[in-house]
């Protein structure tokens, strides 16, 4: 059973979810507009340029999961679902599951993007298991920290290793035997350069050029 992993943003989906559900936020009024759209705008520059700073970003993104009650932020997540995911969803390229899926093998979506954001997605791509950036939840609430190793760059090996292990396994040579792992970004390339397949997939021009460079498959 090969191990399918990818990307969500920009890869199965057509669209970035974490700035989606930013500048849904801003639409809809609970956050002011001028302000969210330039930090929006500010932190997707650096994620493109391969510099986010991935806890200054998530300090940033989870204050309003920290300042808004649970029952709001799902109904507010209901709407950015149908208004701004379901047609992410439909232009995107989540028939890139359907191979793996017939073949049987294990599929994994593994994503910089907080969990709040992206397990709702995950569900409704059928995908069972997502590692995703956690954002830290007290039982009733979130507290606006993160929790463990964000799950971006290199994080994203280690959380696959910690998945990994927790199921009395081991990453290495034969777990990667026959894995694949779909990306758009420069910032998967510690991920990309350890498995089997790496598959490029609408990629940024510096993955592009290292996916030519390297004879790797690349999806337009």
């Amino acid at each position: 059973m090969a191990l399918a992993l990818f990307d969500l943003d920009n890869t199965l989906l057509n669209g970035d979810s974490d700035h989606g559900w930013g500048m849904y936020l801003a639409k809809i009024g609970a956050v002011d507009p001028v302000e969210q759209k330039q930090k929006q705008d500010f932190f997707y520059q650096q994620y493109l340029d391969g510099k986010l700073n991935i806890e200054e970003f998530c300090e940033y993104q989870f204050q309003i999961l920290a300042n808004t009650p649970l029952e709001q932020l799902i109904e507010w997540h209901n709407g950015f679902m149908e208004s701004v995911i379901k047609p992410m969803i439909e232009t995107g390229k989540a028939s890139l599951l359907e191979k793996h899926r017939e073949a049987g093998d294990e599929i994994l979506i593994i994503t910089a993007t907080n969990d709040f954001v992206t397990e709702p997605i995950a569900k409704r791509l059928n995908v069972d298991t997502i590692l995703a950036t956690t954002a830290e939840f007290d039982g009733s609430r979130f507290t606006g920290k993160l929790a463990g190793i964000p799950c971006f760059q290199s994080g994203k090996i280690k959380r696959l290793q910690q998945w990994l292990e927790n199921q009395g396994r081991e990453l290495n040579e034969d777990t990667l035997a026959d894995s694949y792992f779909y990306s758009d970004s420069i910032n998967d390339l510690p991920l990309l350069q350890i498995v089997a397949t790496p598959v490029a997939v609408t990629p940024d021009d510096r993955l592009r050029k290292h996916a030519v460079d390297h004879n790797w498959d690349i999806i337009d």
